[in-house]
């Protein structure tokens, strides 16, 4: 292989394939999402200093952030290396192996650092697998009923969940209907879908009494309370159970974005009835909400990470925008509703950050 075939293969080895622009897209989002995890830490008492002198305490300020967040040992590490490159660097002919032990020293710390989050990212993939497993990978066959849905986390894992499945569960107990949620834990990451775990477990459980929805949502908010660091980690939520013959449908909105019910004639009907988010107060009512689908009617789920997400100049997608969306498509599939939905965010959203996870359900109603 010539040296140029080498250096392509190394860079493509290197960059993944990635051209330049999206390189530097994807550095600057890493960036940013680094700078505002530290920027609690830096506080917001520089700005009335002279230019200079606020660049150089943002500069402290952010390497000490930095430094505290290595294991002690590691401190005192990395601190040795800088002495030694600064010592070597001043020091000129007088210490020239110096920068070089430093250097190495620096690469020593990089590796441990490089090993922890190895460490770390396969437990996060081993995470994300399990959380796969606990919703479901494609909607239940029902006559009548056209189901889609997808989520995309923000981070490896997410605190969004989304189920579809039938029980027993309902007024009567005698006839199986269809419960259909989604559910957000406050917060991202592990600490959310670890409750997000504990919140399908208790769920699924519920739901297979033959309770009404309204007492269903009750023993749930009683079991969330119990787990939710005193308020800390509510979940807001959204239930509903349908009669796939009847097209009746029941449904509790625990302090969540109010669903659309985008009836065929093209009326959006939010659905608001319901309470507080779950695991806020154990006593807390719920109203439940009937109403009863007519044939092309579509229901519409989704968690705030839709109408919240942002574009570059920070702007909101809003609710406005897809309630325009779910107007159109009369007569289109609860997948090419999913599909618009998804295609409209991310091209609103371009190449800036996503601080949110993304979780749709859409329901399409043929009659049984």
């Amino acid at each position: 292989m010539s040296l140029m075939g080498r250096w392509r293969d190394f860079w493509r080895r290197v960059s993944e394939g990635l051209t330049l622009q999206e390189l530097w897209a994807q550095f600057r989002r890493e960036a940013g999402a680094s700078y505002r995890h530290y920027r609690v830490e830096l506080g917001d008492d520089h700005g009335s200093q002279p230019r200079l002198r606020r660049w150089f305490r943002l500069a402290g300020a952010l390497f000490w952030a930095m430094v505290l967040k290595l294991s002690p040992p590691r401190r005192v590490f990395l601190l040795v290396a800088l002495l030694l490159l600064v010592a070597g660097l001043r020091g000129g002919e007088r210490g020239p192996g110096m920068p070089i032990i430093g250097a190495l020293a620096l690469l020593v710390l990089l590796g441990l650092e490089l090993a922890d989050r190895v460490a770390l990212k396969r437990d996060l993939e081993i995470a994300r697998e399990i959380q796969r497993w606990l919703v479901p990978q494609s909607p239940p066959s029902v006559v009548g009923v056209d189901i889609a849905f997808a989520t995309r986390p923000a981070n490896t894992v997410a605190g969004d969940y989304y189920d579809a499945f039938l029980c027993p569960a309902g007024a009567g107990g005698v006839a199986p209907r269809l419960l259909v949620v989604i559910a957000d834990v406050a917060g991202k990451g592990m600490p959310a879908a670890l409750l997000m775990a504990t919140f399908q477990s208790s769920l699924r459980t519920l739901a297979q009494e033959p309770i009404p929805l309204g007492e269903l949502v009750a023993r749930l908010n009683r079991y969330c309370c119990e787990h939710s660091l005193e308020g800390r980690r509510f979940t807001t939520a959204v239930i509903a159970e349908l009669d796939p013959a009847s097209g009746a449908l029941a449904y509790v909105n625990a302090g969540h974005n109010p669903p659309a019910l985008r009836r065929a004639s093209g009326w959006i009907e939010p659905l608001e009835k319901g309470g507080l988010p779950l695991g806020i107060q154990a006593g807390a009512d719920y109203e439940t909400g009937e109403l009863t689908l007519a044939r092309g009617d579509r229901l519409v789920i989704y968690t705030d990470g839709v109408v919240e997400a942002q574009n570059a100049r920070q702007e909101d997608y809003g609710e406005a925008r897809l309630m325009e969306l779910l107007r159109g498509g009369a007569e289109e599939s609860a997948a090419e509703t999913l599909r618009r939905m998804l295609s409209s965010v991310d091209a609103f959203v371009g190449d800036a950050a996503r601080f949110d996870d993304v979780t749709c359900l859409v329901l399409r109603y043929a009659g049984a």
